[in-house]
């Protein structure tokens, strides 16, 4: 079995117009069922660690949850008030090579939200709201997350889906996943999804923190690539190049995995023209 961690960044529901939040972004991490303990455990230590070195012995408080844009924002917030930014930046890099030391992959989704107000309709019936960003790129994730399973881990391997609980989406994603397993030509239902999963609280789930702070890096240097923060220093801009760096590395496939139903060319096409990514070569731009 197969653990894909699912979280969301920039999400604003259907308000497509929120300039603060121009870009959402659908994924997280993966991790094999024999390997997710000892990685939560490299998660918690490198944080208590931290604590312990930059607060004097400071112990994680029992109900801390890690959220990427309180260790982010430019003076901290919360338990990260009173820490350097340049220190909370390099424990980012930390948190983010675990995907390296531990072989495990990554896996987005990110969705320009003006392009998606401004696509014409769909004239098909879906079991969801195609201008709602996180149900559509949900629908394209577990196309990536199929095609994932069967290509990289074999034929016997199978996959479950754990997500934050979202009430707002609970029901359109079950109804999503009800009918891409049961409905339709038997050769493209969905095989190799098993189940999916919502935790009870995700404070006690380190996996779906550490899926926040890896699309958190994503959606802000997507935003940095497409000119939405242009105003940012270069420390800056450099820093979230090298986070997405880390994890595009840890990404087995960016070009979208489309559905091979018949008569889904159109939605096809539609979220090939709303999905966004970095520029090619983007790397030249920074210092990595």
């Amino acid at each position: 079995m197969h653990f894909f961690y699912l979280d969301e960044s920039g999400d604003t529901g259907m308000n497509l117009n929120d300039p603060n939040q121009p870009i959402f972004v659908l994924g997280g991490i993966s991790v094999r069922d024999k390997g997710w303990n000892k990685t939560q455990e490299l998660f918690t230590s490198k944080i208590e660690n931290f604590f312990q070195r930059e607060l004097s012995g400071f112990k994680v408080p029992r109900d801390f949850e890690l959220h990427a844009d309180e260790l982010l924002s430019p003076k901290g917030e919360g338990v990260f008030s009173n820490i350097e930014l340049e220190k909370r930046c390099q424990l980012v890099l930390e948190l983010l090579n675990i995907l390296h030391e531990r072989s495990h992959s990554a896996h987005y989704l990110a969705i320009d939200k003006q392009k998606l107000k401004n696509a014409p309709l769909l004239n098909m019936e879906l079991p969801y709201d195609s201008k709602c960003p996180y149900l559509l790129a949900f629908d394209f994730m577990i196309n990536y997350i199929n095609w994932f399973v069967k290509e990289k881990l074999g034929q016997s391997a199978r996959a479950m889906i754990i997500l934050d609980r979202k009430e707002n989406y609970h029901e359109d994603i079950e109804r999503i996943m009800r009918v891409r397993r049961y409905s339709g030509p038997k050769i493209y239902r969905l095989k190799r999804i098993v189940e999916f999963s919502y935790p009870i609280d995700s404070k006690k789930n380190p996996m779906i923190q550490f899926s926040d702070l890896v699309i958190y890096c994503v959606r802000k240097f997507i935003e940095l690539e497409h000119g939405y923060r242009d105003n940012w220093p270069e420390e800056a801009k450099n820093f979230y190049a090298k986070c997405y760096s880390i994890i595009h590395d840890r990404v087995a496939k960016l070009t979208m995995v489309p559905r091979q139903e018949k008569g889904m060319e159109q939605l096809n096409a539609f979220f090939n023209n709303v999905k966004i990514g970095p520029r090619k070569k983007w790397r030249q731009n920074y210092i990595i």
